[in-house]
């Protein structure tokens, strides 16, 4: 039996955002305790959950518990809604460690109430954060990383992107568009083997502890999902994968589509669709497709087979 390769990061350099409390935290600190150079940053905030302390106190303090254990990390008070504080940020990592290997975007915000009441400024403030912070700090990476030959990128998603949840439909639309750009860039990294991946963790942090019964907050400790951001940032890693994480356990998502249906030009009605809703839903065949075009290729297809078959029964 081969003896299993140990992960490590040595000599790799790493940024990871919103990383002075909670997840993102946990991921620092990860990464530092497998020999990675870490860039924690926090755009500000508070220690332990007490009180404001100043922009780079959170920071800081994650940066002091990595070099008491022995490891190399420095803070950055880069917001990530600011493309040119980002791109200052990432010019900074690369004048002090000459690259730029892995990029963790983790920082978020929180902003609940139904949709009617939630303001377009709610909405415009999730946008900024979540969907226009990961592209500031993928897009400050990108060069860097094809110009090395080499990147790891992980976007944070949630179950609410995924599957929706009652109240949060700002939260929700810029979770699920972050799977749309980490599927656009694990295809365009490919060759310069950057790999792109989302984690969905589900943990008890600053943004969720109040949304969590207590007796379960102990069981999704943030530190349960690092293992799963740590292999997506791996050399082993894959690349346009959605791995979910939470209290220990870890699971895949998938978009799937159906095999699909066929109709001839006489039957293509609404009434038609709504007659045979079950067969164009029946999970019988489902897959995953690799990109787009596999969509159109799919529809062609299965339109020139049907039309084959019915041109041999006439």
């Amino acid at each position: 039996m081969t003896a299993e390769a140990t992960i490590r990061f040595d000599d790799r350099v790493a940024i990871v955002t919103g990383a002075g409390n909670g997840l993102g935290r946990c991921h620092a600190l990860g990464l530092a305790a497998r020999g990675a150079q870490v860039v924690v940053n926090d755009a500000g905030g508070t220690v332990d959950g007490v009180g404001s302390t100043g922009r780079s106190a959170a920071a800081e303090k994650v940066v002091a518990e990595i070099e008491a254990a022995g490891g190399s990390a420095i803070a950055d008070t880069a917001d990530v809604t600011d493309p040119a504080q980002v791109t200052a940020m990432v010019e900074r990592v690369v004048q002090r460690w000459g690259r730029i290997d892995i990029l963790v975007n983790n920082a978020g915000i929180l902003r609940d109430k139904s949709f009617g009441k939630l303001t377009l400024e709610d909405f415009r403030a999730m946008l900024d954060v979540h969907v226009l912070g990961a592209v500031h700090t993928a897009k400050a990476a990108w060069e860097r990383m094809r110009a090395q030959g080499y990147g790891r990128i992980v976007f944070t998603t949630s179950s609410t992107g995924l599957y929706g949840n009652f109240g949060q439909a700002n939260y929700g639309t810029a979770k699920a568009a972050l799977i749309g750009l980490m599927k656009v860039l694990d295809q365009e990294g490919r060759k310069y083997d950057i790999r792109v991946n989302i984690l969905s963790p589900t943990a008890s942090t600053r943004m969720t502890e109040a949304l969590l019964p207590e007796e379960d907050r102990a069981l999704l400790d943030p530190a349960s999902v690092t293992p799963g951001l740590l292999y997506l940032v791996s050399d082993e890693a894959p690349s346009g994968v959605m791995l979910c994480a939470g209290a220990g356990c870890f699971a895949r998502a998938e978009v799937v589509e159906t095999a699909g249906l066929y109709l001839p030009p006489e039957e293509r009605s609404p009434e038609a669709i709504a007659r045979r809703f079950d067969e164009i839903s029946a999970p019988e065949g489902a897959a995953t497709l690799p990109d787009a075009w596999a969509q159109t290729k799919k529809y062609v297809a299965l339109a020139r087979q049907a039309q084959k078959s019915r041109l041999g029964k006439s």
